[in-house]
């Protein structure tokens, strides 16, 4: 981003967040501390997210009845288990991950890497870790502007006493450590109980593989099927993923010199570039974007694509709604 962008300019840089931009939250919740915990970085892209810590950097908050998401973790580091009551989509862009089930991680397993993406179902114990040899990032979608509180495993809990940390009945963490103190009349947010635990889903290995589209499972496409170099695979809005999430998920590639023309959506859009470089034009204005960037597009403005590079370009598309929107041509 230029130090000194355009009006014109500036207009469209305020619907990107670059991967080089992002700001991390290493306090985000409540296991922050807890061993193979400590070194995860958490980032809200796009609404508020789940975090914990209402120091956590909102990058773009404009409600699109989705939060868009992220997490980078260097290798063997942990993401303890926990539940949520929203939709929560995984794509992998970077580093080799393996996704646990169950209150101790121990129900089943899945190990995904770049390309690869899971929907893991709604009350549901889960967790994640990065075990493989490098730093890796995960994108991540959570439905509905409000994406509610994390439901943590018992054991979780324990852990947080143990370093200092409280988490408050609202949802806000206290970090005693640092001399933050628990408000006046504040409520600690009661502990996980059996009974809770017992309600939750138990999935295995053999369920949760049906939860995950790999990077290279042929898919049906989605709107841009006549267009001359563009290829799709809908993600999120066929079976085997096909119950309701507030949105969908497709992955375009565009080869090079290939475009997207110019089009509206009455729905919210979000981009997120895996692989290669992109150009994205709204309302007349461009902008040159590469792997890592995310990019939202205002309801009903024209928007288009290109890939002017020697190589391939892949994305990631969430649009709003549970079916395809209708593709308004410019």
């Amino acid at each position: 981003m230029s130090a000194d962008p355009t009006p014109v300019a500036a207009s469209i840089e305020a619907r990107i967040v670059r991967y080089a931009d992002l700001v991390p939250c290493r306090d985000a919740f409540i296991d922050t501390r807890s061993p193979g915990s400590d070194q995860k970085e958490n980032f809200t892209i796009i609404g508020p997210g789940v975090a914990e810590n209402p120091n956590q950097h909102v990058h773009i908050s404009e409600p699109h009845g989705f939060n868009i998401g992220g997490a980078r973790q260097p290798p063997r580091c942990l993401n303890s288990q926990h539940s949520h009551d929203t939709a929560e989509v995984f794509y992998v862009h970077s580093g080799r991950w393996r996704f646990m089930t169950g209150e101790h991680g121990t129900d089943g397993e899945v190990f995904m890497g770049p390309g690869d993406l899971i929907s893991i179902p709604t009350r549901l114990f889960r967790g994640f870790e990065n075990v493989g040899e490098d730093t890796g990032f995960l994108w991540a979608v959570l439905g509905g502007d409000d994406a509610g509180h994390v439901m943590w495993a018992p054991y979780v809990f324990d852990m947080a006493r143990d370093y200092g940390l409280v988490l408050l009945e609202d949802g806000t963490l206290i970090d005693t450590a640092k001399g933050e103190a628990v408000p006046p009349g504040a409520r600690p947010m009661p502990e996980t109980t059996a009974q809770q635990v017992a309600a939750l889903a138990q999935v295995d290995s053999a369920a949760l593989a049906h939860c995950v589209i790999p990077a290279d499972m042929p898919r049906p496409a989605a709107l841009h099927t006549a267009t001359p170099g563009v290829s799709e695979r809908l993600l999120i809005g066929a079976a085997p993923i096909d119950w309701p999430h507030g949105f969908t998920i497709c992955e375009v590639t565009l080869d090079p010199a290939a475009a997207i023309a110019p089009h509206r959506l009455a729905v919210a859009d979000v981009w997120f570039v895996q692989d290669g470089d992109i150009t994205v034009t709204i309302d007349g204005v461009t902008a040159a974007c590469s792997a890592g960037d995310t990019i939202t597009v205002p309801q009903g403005a024209a928007r288009s694509l290109a890939n002017h590079g020697s190589t391939a370009a892949r994305m990631v598309q969430v649009r709003g709604g549970d079916a395809l929107p209708v593709l308004q041509q410019v």
